[in-house]
């Protein structure tokens, strides 16, 4: 089956320079003399960048070398628009093209999952686009309390009542097909042992990830888990907020990598982080930063090789105030494809980028 993909969108566009700074760079201070994360608040990971000491969490993680930091993803002309951004990603495609399947349908095309399943990917926010498409079955589950109800008033029903009528028969047999996914859900999930480790419950990323530590631990067999964090579109006072979103964000993967230890899961999932684009590498005006392009990615699990890839985008170089991208993300989705299930899949780029943090 391979191993399962823990997608975690971070939505409104996470600052990458203030993520992973390039502390020993003179232009980042010129760039934010007010906003820029002093030297003695970052941990350091090697001679150039570190990661903001709101990030210390993860510490444990990357000296373990099971934390790949992917530098400078972003694509070329980059849009600037939350939705068309966070389309592009979602769907794998060319800044100039418009998809409606999620890479992750995509990359399960033509493929045969296993029937008996019944669902094949569980999103646990409101996006669910990266597994929209007709090779996989989704299911939309924001709040695990509320699914369990819901499965229980749901009723088995045959399609005995169709009339003669194709296309109500065929409707009649998905609704059974999801009632029955939903029952095997819900006895799956009251079966799975709680996380050894609690999240925090007043977050919204706190609860999602519990939910989706429980359906690891219930070996739910599908390809991909998504969650996601809003927050991050920090166009004003942007130092207070970002600081604390990072360290729900640290906390919360934490927690999740010590479950999954805890519970032996941890080289059987990859967990990876995606924002619809970065920050402008200037602060403005408003002790913020506004829509950007290119910004680092976190991809933790058992199965990564620590550590950080890719080039850091220059500081000198910029385009239109933008940091220049080092790293399609379409390599990044193509290595993840490969890593993870098995599959060769390119997503239209001729010559993906050989990209090597997954044994």
């Amino acid at each position: 089956m391979g191993r399962i993909l823990l997608l975690v969108e971070l939505k409104g566009g996470n600052d990458g320079l203030n993520t992973l700074v390039p502390y020993a760079d003179p232009k980042y201070r010129e760039l934010r003399p007010g906003l820029g994360v002093a030297r003695e608040h970052v941990l350091l990971l090697d001679e150039k960048v570190g990661l903001h000491d709101k990030l210390e969490p993860l510490m444990e993680s990357w000296k373990a070398k099971d934390l790949a930091i992917l530098q400078g993803v972003g694509y070329p002309y980059p849009n600037r628009s939350h939705f068309r951004s966070i389309e592009i990603w979602d769907t794998a495609s060319a800044a100039s093209q418009t998809l409606s399947e999620g890479w992750i349908a995509q990359a399960f095309q033509g493929t045969s999952l296993p029937k008996g399943a019944a669902v094949d990917s569980i999103v646990a926010d409101t996006n669910a686009l990266p597994v929209t498409g007709p090779s996989l079955r989704t299911i939309v589950m924001q709040d695990a309390e509320n699914f369990l109800r819901q499965a229980e008033t749901m009723k088995e029903r045959g399609g005995k009542a169709d009339a003669g009528n194709p296309a109500l028969r065929h409707v009649l047999a998905v609704r059974q097909e999801i009632n029955a996914a939903a029952a095997g859900l819900r006895d799956k999930l009251r079966a799975a042992p709680a996380p050894a480790h609690a999240y925090n419950q007043d977050s919204g990323l706190g609860r999602q990830l519990d939910l989706a530590t429980r359906l690891l631990a219930a070996r739910v067999q599908v390809v991909a888990i998504k969650v996601a964090m809003g927050g991050f579109d920090t166009h004003a006072n942007q130092a207070q907020t970002h600081e604390r979103l990072l360290g729900v964000l640290a906390s919360g993967l934490a927690t999740l990598r010590k479950n999954l230890i805890a519970a032996n899961l941890w080289n059987e999932v990859v967990v990876m982080t995606y924002s619809e684009f970065g920050r402008r590498a200037r602060q403005n005006a408003s002790g913020g930063t506004d829509h950007g392009s290119a910004a680092p990615q976190f991809v933790m699990g058992g199965g990564v090789k620590g550590g950080l890839h890719g080039a850091y985008p220059s500081l000198t170089d910029l385009q239109d105030g933008d940091l220049r991208h080092t790293v399609d993300f379409r390599s990044v989705f193509t290595s993840v494809a490969q890593g993870c299930w098995g599959l060769q899949r390119d997503f239209g780029l001729r010559q993906p980028q050989r990209l090597d943090f997954l044994t």
